[in-house]
């Protein structure tokens, strides 16, 4: 290595009056050639500040020309390496190929351009042949000496607020080292090239501002121009952050709660991906993946390389199914967050190992910032339409409501007034009289009236009568709702219960029986209280299961809920045959409740309609209280 200028010429002889003239020529002309080269390349960085390709190159090859170098190379320091040359001059194919190949350049720590970017400094190398990073077998330096053929080379720093930004280099296929006039001559070029890179760095930051701001309105005027549609939203959202950003293609996708996700928008996104997503909207993302990640940290994340992280190297589903059909690299994941809260998150992706900028970065979480505006805004004007709604509609029925329920209140009133209670519920709630129709059924029917009533009626006053009467009723009427029995009629002392019809009943004929029990202890309880007045009445009850046909009948104005058929006969029958405080039960019924109640046969009994003698059955008691 060496840094010394051309050494003097050594003394002696001096030179002609014609060599001098010939010298001064010479450098005139050289200076006039530089001033014109400065000229062109200062002309070159104004008249395009943006565009370094044209400015690198005019730039090298007048570099390369008034050197009476054979190449030349601009190589961009970024991230900690160079990069493959950002402009070259007249570099020998094999050269060329090697860096398309290795678009970075791995450079060793003696390499000339390694000691440019320790020293900052320019580097002059007579012979490369004899340098220490070609006798060491730096890769670089090898490339350099036999494949760019290179053998004297200089580089210069170019060098922005004293750090090196990159290295303009020089070379020549003989050893053949610079002259010091030279050397000031490329370092001169290396300022104007920082200056290119400083003036296309401020242009591309101002017009990145602007455009970002642009986007940024662009956006906002969307949200507040559709309110209620987000899909112009998320779209618009995502092109400019994709072309902003320099990322390949961008998604946005909604939490649904736990580790589930659903794509709501997608820009530029591969055909197989687009595919995927189109069959299935919603899918699961791992523990480790970034997007669940992401929704647990509540903080963006940025991923350099995917194949190197966490979720791809543990072999996560939805993480290497993804990677390996979209090619994706680079991500940057950017939660949309309410109330502290992840409700989505905006993901854009580099199909290459790049990271994303902080000014990028910071579009993205505008953009993110928005998309949740515009999600608010849908929200609250769906419900607001909807409350808007909701009021047209009371208002546009309140007439008819109000009607409806004035009719439906004298109606009321006249079932329940000759309809039973169980029946007029029923056909208010169903809101149809269709249960009054007639039809058959099979129920279980309960027949009861009071011993000794007719004498007592005939003996007593009429107000001991009503009482007595009012007492019996209300005892029975309460078991009645209690075991969902339907009172089909009372007359006097005799009630009619009706068990499966026309509200269903699970067990009808167990559901009869129990209630017989119950009502017998009720009872048991007025006579006694009756005797005590000097009445002595009793208690029967008749029950049996069978097919009856139901409906009403009566006329207008006056109807009654009935049911007509056998089994009410023998219900009645064994009524009457029923001495006090006996539960008389036909062969069906007794069939259906053995299990759960102690009885005792009493004989067959002839009844007046039935054309057998029956058999017939007294209820003891239940089996047990739970039953």
């Amino acid at each position: 290595m060496s840094k010394s200028r051309n050494a003097p010429k050594a003394a002696g002889s001096r030179p002609s009056r014609g060599a001098e003239v010939a010298e001064l020529r010479r450098k005139l002309q050289d200076a006039v050639e530089q001033r014109t080269a400065a000229s062109e390349v200062l002309k070159v960085i104004s008249s395009s500040p943006g565009e370094l390709d044209a400015a690198f190159q005019t730039l090298l090859t007048n570099a390369a020309h008034l050197c009476h170098a054979d190449l030349g190379t601009i190589s961009l320091y970024e991230n900690g390496a160079f990069r493959a040359a950002a402009a070259t001059h007249n570099v020998p194919t094999a050269y060329a190929e090697r860096r398309q190949l290795e678009p970075v350049i791995r450079a060793g720590p003696k390499s000339p351009l390694a000691r440019v970017t320790t020293t900052k400094q320019m580097l002059h190398i007579p012979d490369c042949a004899e340098d220490i990073g070609y006798k060491t077998q730096d890769a670089s330096s090898i490339v350099l000496v036999e494949l760019a053929e290179v053998r004297t080379l200089l580089n210069v720093p170019l060098l922005r607020k004293g750090e090196l930004i990159g290295v303009l280099g020089i070379y020549r296929h003989e050893v053949r080292p610079f002259s010091e006039e030279q050397i000031n001559l490329v370092e001169n070029f290396a300022a104007q090239a920082v200056i290119a890179i400083e003036n296309a760095r401020l242009l591309k930051e101002l017009r990145e501002s602007l455009e970002q701001k642009t986007a940024t309105s662009e956006v906002l005027h969307i949200i507040s121009s559709s309110p209620g549609d987000l899909a112009p939203v998320f779209a618009a959202m995502l092109e400019k952050a994709v072309r902003i950003c320099d990322a390949n293609f961008g998604v946005l996708v909604l939490h649904e709660g736990g580790n589930t996700f659903r794509v709501v928008a997608m820009h530029n996104a591969p055909p197989e991906f687009v595919e995927l997503r189109r069959r299935e909207p919603a899918f699961q993302a791992g523990l480790l993946s970034p997007l669940s990640r992401v929704v647990a940290s509540k903080h963006l994340l940025q991923i350099a390389d995917l194949t190197e992280d966490a979720a791809y190297n543990t072999g996560e589903p939805s993480v290497v199914r993804f990677a390996d059909m979209t090619g994706v690299r680079t991500l940057l994941l950017v939660p949309m967050l309410k109330d502290a809260e992840a409700i989505g998150v905006a993901v854009i992706y580099r199909t290459e190992v790049r990271p994303f900028t902080d000014k990028q970065i910071e579009l993205v979480k505008n953009f993110a910032a928005q998309a949740v505006i515009a999600i608010e805004n849908a929200r609250l004007l769906k419900e607001l339409r909807e409350r808007t709604a909701e009021v047209e509609k009371l208002n546009q029925d309140l007439e008819q409501r109000v009607a409806d329920q004035v009719g439906e209140i004298e109606r009321m009133g006249r079932l329940r007034r000759f309809l039973p209670p169980q029946v007029a519920d029923l056909i208010v709630a169903s809101g149809t009289e269709k249960q009054l129709e007639s039809h058959r059924r099979e129920i279980t029917a309960l027949f009861c009236d009071l011993r000794g009533f007719t004498g007592f009626s005939e003996s007593a006053d009429p107000e001991d009568v009503m009482t007595l009467l009012r007492d019996y009723h209300t005892a029975i009427g309460e078991k009645i709702i209690k075991y969902t029995g339907t009172l089909e009629r009372y007359a006097g002392d005799g009630v009619m219960v009706v068990f499966n019809d026309p509200v269903p009943v699970e067990k009808p004929a167990l559901q009869a029986v129990l209630m017989a029990l119950e009502t017998r202890e009720a009872m048991a309880a007025l006579t006694e209280k009756w005797r005590e007045l000097g009445h002595d009445v009793g208690f029967g009850i008749g029950i049996a299961h069978g097919y009856a046909t139901l409906g009403t009948i009566g006329f207008e104005g006056r109807f009654d809920y009935a049911a007509i058929g056998t089994v009410s006969n023998v219900a009645s029958r064994l009524c009457d045959e029923a001495k006090p405080g006996q539960i008389l039960i036909s062969p069906r019924v007794f069939t259906a409740v053995k299990d759960a109640v102690t009885v005792e046969p009493v004989g067959e009994f002839t009844l007046k309609g039935i054309g057998r003698p029956l058999a017939a059955y007294n209820v003891i008691a239940a089996v047990s209280a739970s039953v």
